[in-house]
């Protein structure tokens, strides 16, 4: 008898191999979006006469990774900070990107304090790559591009 008949459910994915096929579909959404993997580092607008520009901020760029800020141009009425705003990294050589934390200025381990269980930051990262997969598919629709990404100095 065959894995697969043995075990019916081998062929649904578990959480982990979902969140890193969601790592997968960020970096190629990332990608055909904006290619940050071709920009220089800096701060970049695309605006699609919506209202809402979106900021692109290559922040680190190394070998194999980059470490960027995605958000819109205005700030959060309650907090003063940038929202949405998701701190990504993506790295080049795997083909993944990861939402590292969405909210501004704070750390994973400042949202769900000190030593959390591994199942709760496996949540926590679903929820943070899914809305980053969601958001990505709307700006995408709304034509923000590579072609509407300008660079901006400041």
């Amino acid at each position: 008898m065959t894995a697969v008949i043995d075990r019916p459910t081998a062929l649904i994915p578990g959480r982990f191999e979902f969140l890193m096929g969601l790592y997968a579909e960020n970096y190629h959404r990332l990608a055909r979006l904006f290619a940050p993997q071709r920009l220089a580092p800096g701060r970049y607008v695309s605006d699609v006469d919506d209202g809402l520009k979106v900021m692109l901020d290559v922040q680190e760029k190394h070998p194999y990774t980059l470490e960027l800020e995605l958000t819109y141009d205005f700030l959060d009425e309650a907090t003063g900070q940038p929202s949405p705003s998701a701190q990504l990294r993506m790295y080049t050589d795997a083909h993944v990107a990861e939402a590292m934390h969405c909210h501004p200025g704070r750390k994973l381990w400042q949202v769900l304090g000190p030593f959390p269980p591994a199942d709760t930051v496996l949540q926590h990262r679903l929820r943070m790559n899914g809305f980053l997969s969601r958001w990505l598919e709307y700006l995408a629709e709304q034509g923000h591009s590579i072609g509407t990404l300008e660079r901006v100095d400041g």
